[in-house]
């Protein structure tokens, strides 16, 4: 570890530096991606035990990302005047005292000491409070990944990242196995692990590299209409908002498709889930990370798979097609996500990576702000209908892009 303080103006120092600290920002998002992800399989059924209607479950995974959306812009500028890794520890060590705040709510409602709308209000509060702080991680940590790799290397820098984040999500569903001790023991696990992970990015992350401007204590701002990235912010938001339609109500489409009881829906969703990511892990590791191609065509050809995707769920009703659909989706999803946030970096100047990364990284919970709710609606009118219009807005998109090519540099 001490060779880290070599010179700057060692070459291979700096090229060391820069490897260690992608290995070292790679790990912890790992770690981030299990949190994110360890909650989905758990809430349902512990909302359930402590008396929590559906639509009050639902709205608590809502509140959490109309407040992801809100403060990930203003974590991403803060991470432009107080520095990445600093705003990378609040995050952190916020996203560990939140999950323990969260949690401890949920035990609460498990012991009958909080009961009903008063239960309810306060998982609301902290889910706000943990979803507020935990947002500084992800636009720290993708203003840091642009900050040490070059214009050419910066689709690779975010598929890798991408692809850490997807290996958590991966491995977070795999802590379930640990609630034969108690249902939030995961959760606190979670929590734990969160904090490790803070202690770690605090003794070993290197400094991101500084970024020279004229006035380095104001914080730069990107607005989300800034002609520059808004091609970017358009498509990131139908992007998530299509994916957001499908994601939130498979387990509908799954058990009533199949005639599958509670458990086995989750089984063998979970099967699906966990091969989606894995294909989306494929896709960020493995082809982003070869591929020459600039973000923009990375971006046209995700969109047509998705299509088939959402098609072949809306019509099958076959455990293997519906698990094979949504592989081509994890798949297409592992190309679209880093391309379209190297393509936004690339578009701005470096003094203002962090602003444009708060402002990306908000495109995601806006989508999920509007989409499960519209997919929850559509699924109840038709069940086929929220795949069918995803596939619809997919393809507009599709011609969106196409119409922009013309106009939007390739980078």
């Amino acid at each position: 570890m001490d060779n880290i303080t070599r010179s700057p103006s060692d070459q291979s120092s700096q090229v060391f530096d820069e490897v260690y600290a992608k290995r070292v920002l790679l790990a912890s998002l790992v770690i981030v991606g299990m949190g994110f992800s360890v909650l989905f399989p758990l809430l349902a059924p512990i909302g359930r035990e402590i008396g929590l209607s559906e639509i009050q479950i639902t709205s608590i995974i809502g509140v959490s990302s109309i407040t992801v959306f809100i403060a990930s812009p203003k974590w991403g500028r803060l991470s432009d005047r107080l520095g990445r890794k600093r705003v990378m520890l609040i995050g952190l060590f916020g996203f560990s005292a939140g999950t323990a705040l969260f949690n401890s709510v949920l035990l609460a409602g498990l012991e009958g000491i909080i009961k009903g709308t008063g239960l309810f209000l306060l998982l609301i509060v902290a889910r706000i409070t943990h979803a507020a702080v935990m947002s500084a991680t992800m636009p720290a940590s993708t203003a840091y990944m642009a900050d040490i790799t070059t214009p050419a290397n910066r689709t690779k820098g975010m598929g890798a990242a991408g692809a850490a984040n997807n290996l958590g999500s991966i491995m977070g569903p795999a802590l379930t196995i640990f609630a034969f001790v108690s249902l939030l023991f995961p959760l606190w696990l979670m929590a734990v692990l969160a904090f490790i992970n803070g202690i770690l990015v605090w003794r070993y992350l290197p400094e991101a590299p500084k970024i020279e401007s004229e006035s380095p204590t104001t914080a730069v701002k990107v607005r989300y209409s800034d002609e520059r990235i808004r091609p970017f912010v358009i498509i990131g938001v139908l992007m998530f908002t299509g994916f957001a339609l499908v994601q939130q109500t498979m387990g509908f489409r799954f058990q009533d498709a199949l005639s599958l009881s509670t458990a086995e829906t989750a089984r063998v969703l979970g099967v699906a889930m966990m091969c989606s990511a894995a294909a989306s892990l494929f896709a960020q590791s493995v082809v982003v990370q070869r591929t020459t191609l600039p973000p923009f065509r990375l971006l046209q050809l995700a969109l047509p798979l998705l299509t088939v995707a959402f098609l072949v769920m809306a019509f099958s009703e076959s455990r293997w097609t519906l698990t094979g659909a949504m592989i081509i989706q994890g798949f297409a999803m592992g190309m679209a996500g880093p391309a379209f946030t190297a393509g936004a970096s690339l578009a701005v100047e470096a003094r203002e990576q962090g602003a444009v990364a708060g402002v990306i990284a908000s495109c995601g919970p806006l989508g999920f702000c509007v989409g499960p709710i519209v997919g929850g609606m559509l699924y109840q009118s038709k069940p086929e209908l929220p795949y069918a219009v995803a596939a619809v807005m997919y393809i507009v998109l599709a011609l969106f892009m196409s119409r922009l090519s013309r106009s939007v540099t390739s980078h």
